[in-house]
């Protein structure tokens, strides 16, 4: 189980591995996934403890210097939010879709948390900005009210302003929707 989550965002794929290393080596951390995405950016997750975390990502911002685009750290993440990161997860209840669009990888990753802290919901997908031009989207189900309040939630976090592109909540989607998604 992750405790806390650390998320570097780089516009430099040479910076962003040096900066993976950084993060590896400053504090006991474990790499969950560094990558390269759309358009020329490089993507860092990892997790540790609290404190382990924190030295990390500040190693790996130095490194980045102005290639830094942005971090967060999430302590106590909700456990969903790593599982939707890895990989689509089959939708459980499917009465309401709930989507939220983001221009920052980061602001997906704090929505995503936030949202389903708030309210009754799975997680679907958390798809940080691979192939999509850098943008990225968070997707969600449950009862439609709950789906309304994690949404809601999601895209008013302090750490998703500025940030949102659009949300939308669809009640009693089509099958062919969620098949689409997966």
């Amino acid at each position: 189980m992750y405790e806390t989550i650390g998320f570097l965002e780089l516009n430099s794929i040479a910076k962003g591995i040096e900066a993976a290393d950084a993060i590896l080596k400053a504090a006991d951390t474990d790499l969950i996934f560094a990558r390269a995405g759309c358009p020329g950016k490089y993507y860092i997750l990892f997790t540790g403890e609290v404190a382990a975390v924190n030295a990390s990502l500040e190693a790996g911002a130095l490194i980045g210097g102005a290639n830094t685009v942005d971090k967060c750290l999430i302590p106590r993440v909700h456990s969903q939010v790593i599982s939707a990161i890895n990989a689509a997860v089959e939708p459980v209840d499917t009465n309401a879709l709930g989507v939220m669009e983001f221009f920052s990888v980061t602001a997906a990753v704090y929505a995503s948390d936030a949202a389903v802290k708030a309210a009754d919901v799975s997680l679907m997908d958390v798809r940080l900005g691979t192939g999509i031009g850098g943008k990225s989207f968070v997707i969600l189900t449950g009862e439609v009210a709950a789906v309304n309040e994690a949404v809601a939630c999601g895209i008013n976090t302090e750490n998703a302003e500025g940030m949102v592109v659009s949300s939308v909540v669809i009640p009693n989607p089509r099958p062919e929707i969620f098949n689409s998604l997966m």
